[in-house]
């Protein structure tokens, strides 16, 4: 969690339990510490808790980019629960109220928190980021004003979302997503799916989304997309399939959102979007990547990328409160929080197939 901890119980209370990574392929169930309570904190009791590609990535090889687990640390940073105790300054919130938790925790001091782009915060404490620990436990602590109390008609399931839809809507507010906006999206996993939502609730009019894997086009099919075509990993391919594409489209590509971060993946998104428009590189699948990015600079693509994402938590709530966004459908397997259990979770989320989150 945010705030710190170690071991032992809460207040004499049921001793506090939390899946701890304690090596490659090795979590444990074992007891978490919470910090003092401070006045603009709250203590959360978990109810829903994600597991993301970063976790899994942690879990096999202890890393993810340029982090490192150098030390055991509770894991889990996609996550709703229900308040237990607030702070004696926290005002917005209280005992019983059900929130989502945005996870990193910023200085406010730097120039980019100045500059109200507190995501790229170089001391962001975020949680299940080494040396941070997460929030897969029965109880944290955090910062009163990164919980978002919840509307009667989004569930806890439903909260926990927030967090991957979160990377959803910044992509789409760095790549200016709007009702002219006609999107491609590179890749069919979770990430791109939320995009997917996250672009047709912008107003995105159309969007042709691609994938190497069957089960996961159909599923972007049934969550609405326009088009899917199906792709190969070969980067031979790339110049006949983005005739595939602009045929679904049928339009210009105005937008593309690269939700895998490969070689060949930003090649095809270079390649495919029309000259004046905009790539978006959300998925960091490779650290390197060799792309053709010269004849896209001839033609104007603009290329941004984003890293997490900021103020998004009132948004993502605001459009499923009002049915304009849809995770349900998102939400494929649930475990309970024993080490049996977590260990399964984890096993069913590294193999992919038909599991989504």
């Amino acid at each position: 969690m945010g705030k710190g901890g170690m071991s032992h119980g809460n207040n004499g209370e049921e001793e506090n339990m939390a899946a701890w990574l304690v090596g490659i392929n090795s979590l444990k169930i074992q007891p978490f510490k919470l910090p003092p309570l401070g006045p603009h904190d709250v203590r959360v009791r978990m109810k829903a808790v994600g597991i993301c590609g970063s976790d899994v990535h942690y879990l096999k090889t202890l890393r993810c980019a340029h982090f490192v687990v150098k030390e055991p640390m509770v894991i889990g940073h996609e996550c709703a629960g229900v308040i237990e105790e607030v702070g004696n300054e926290v005002k917005n919130l209280v005992s019983g109220d059900r929130v989502a938790l945005e996870p990193g925790i910023s200085c406010w001091r730097c120039s980019h928190c100045k500059e109200g782009r507190y995501n790229l915060c170089p001391d962001m404490k975020f949680f299940a980021t080494p040396p941070v620990h997460g929030s897969l436990a029965n109880q944290i602590v955090h910062p009163a004003d990164l919980c978002f109390k919840l509307p009667e008609n989004v569930s806890l399931e439903e909260g926990a979302m927030c967090e991957p839809l979160s990377v959803g809507v910044h992509a789409c507010r760095r790549a200016d997503i709007g009702p002219e906006t006609n999107v491609l999206i590179m890749g069919a996993g979770p990430i791109g799916l939320v995009t997917m939502l996250a672009a047709r609730a912008f107003g995105a009019p159309r969007i042709v989304i691609v994938d190497v894997d069957d089960h996961r086009l159909l599923v972007a099919k049934e969550l609405g997309a326009d088009e899917i075509v199906k792709v190969s990993t070969n980067n031979q391919d790339v110049a006949g399939e983005v005739e595939v594409i602009h045929k679904a489209m049928r339009a210009g590509v105005d937008v593309t959102f690269d939700c895998a971060g490969f070689n060949k993946t930003m090649s095809t998104a270079l390649s495919a979007t029309r000259a004046g428009g905009r790539v978006c590189l959300v998925g960091m699948g490779h650290n390197e990547m060799t792309v053709p990015l010269t004849p896209a600079a001839a033609r104007e693509v603009d290329v941004v990328g984003i890293f997490r994402y900021k103020n998004t938590w009132p948004l993502c709530i605001e459009f499923l409160r009002s049915g304009k966004i849809d995770v349900k459908p998102l939400i494929t397997h649930r475990f309970g929080f024993s080490q049996e259990e977590v260990e399964e979770a984890f096993e069913v989320s590294a193999r992919g197939g038909n599991a989504i989150k």
